[in-house]
């Protein structure tokens, strides 16, 4: 459902799959991806009691936008432009490529509803070229927790290969396919080469992987080749870089940052960066968020990281739509 507020549009839509019977409910998550019943799930359990006014208000949209005009076409042009501009063009060609593929990925599809360690011990036994050919088929923060998993030899051999894949041929997706037992369908003859893989790729999934097991990866990557070891830091993008963000970058960050998140986030940030955060908000918030931080208990460093990953979607998702600026960890100012 529509909304200007991304988190209203989800409350939105949990409180409208609770008003349906369980049959109605299960028919519309069967049609989403594991990402969207995730956090379609995660909506539902925060709801407490709704009120009948809330309940009402929802539904009243949902009437307003269904009867707002009869049936409508769309084109495989008009899905193009409309991705490009919600995601920007990199993002854009690497889901689409992964549209048009269609079933012949139904079994990496398959993997996205599994947790790493299921994934992690079905595929680690398998040659590192299809295990990289898999992962940059997955969500970049799976692909990171699977690639955790592995030994050191493994990650950085992985790693290392999907920086330097160029796209996925016809004949790696048959490999894959008989790797992953038939669980693709159909026949790989006639898939179009996917343009995926690539140091951008890379550095995506070492987003996920934390700072040691990223240390040791780009080490090894700096042995066989010191340009590309340098490549996938230029596009690298981690929580101590938003010291890099412009003044007006952060203001426009802090407007989609939730004040919970953004406490446990900065209880693992360097004190300069809370600085920069603080001044960026009027003297009464700065002083409360002060006050929250020095109020608040121990937090488990994993609890950390994940709010600064969901503050690092924001900011890349603010990118992508040119509002801000972002500068990876080799310094140079880039748009992702």
């Amino acid at each position: 459902m529509a909304a200007t507020n991304p988190d209203e549009g989800l409350e939105d839509s949990a409180i409208l799959l609770l008003s349906l019977g369980e049959d109605e409910a299960a028919a519309v998550l069967k049609n989403l991806g594991p990402r969207e019943v995730q956090k379609l799930g995660h909506a539902m359990t925060a709801l407490k009691a709704v009120p009948r006014e809330r309940i009402e208000t929802v539904l009243d949209k949902l009437h307003t936008q269904t009867a707002a005009g009869g049936p409508f076409s769309v084109d495989e042009a008009h899905i193009r432009a409309m991705l490009t501009k919600a995601l920007g063009d990199d993002r854009a060609a690497n889901l689409i490529s992964r549209i048009m593929q269609g079933g012949e990925t139904a079994g990496i599809e398959s993997l996205k509803w599994m947790d790493a360690a299921t994934v992690g011990d079905l595929i680690k036994n398998e040659h590192p070229q299809i295990i990289a050919t898999i992962l940059v088929h997955l969500e970049f923060d799976q692909a990171g927790e699977i690639l955790k998993l592995f030994t050191e030899r493994l990650r950085n051999d992985v790693l290392l290969r999907i920086a330097t894949l160029d796209g996925v041929q016809p004949t790696a997706l048959k490999e894959l396919n008989d790797a992953l037992m038939r669980l693709l369908s159909g026949s790989a003859a006639n898939i179009r080469k996917a343009a995926m893989g690539g140091t951008r790729h890379a550095a995506e999934i070492l987003n996920f992987v934390g700072q040691q097991v990223e240390t040791s990866i780009i080490d090894n990557v700096r042995e066989y080749d010191p340009d590309l070891a340098q490549k996938i830091l230029d596009e690298m993008f981690v929580f101590e870089n938003l010291m890099d963000v412009d003044d007006r970058g952060i203001q426009l960050l802090l407007r989609e940052v939730q004040s919970d998140s953004l406490i446990v986030a900065l209880k693992g940030a360097a004190p300069e960066l809370r600085e920069k955060i603080f001044k960026n908000m009027s003297q009464r918030a700065a002083e409360m968020l002060r006050e929250d931080l020095e109020s608040k208990g121990p937090v488990r460093l994993s609890e950390v990281e994940a709010e600064q990953k969901e503050i690092l979607k924001i900011a890349r998702r603010l990118a992508d739509e040119g509002q801000i600026v972002l500068a990876g960890k080799g310094g140079e100012d880039q748009m992702i």
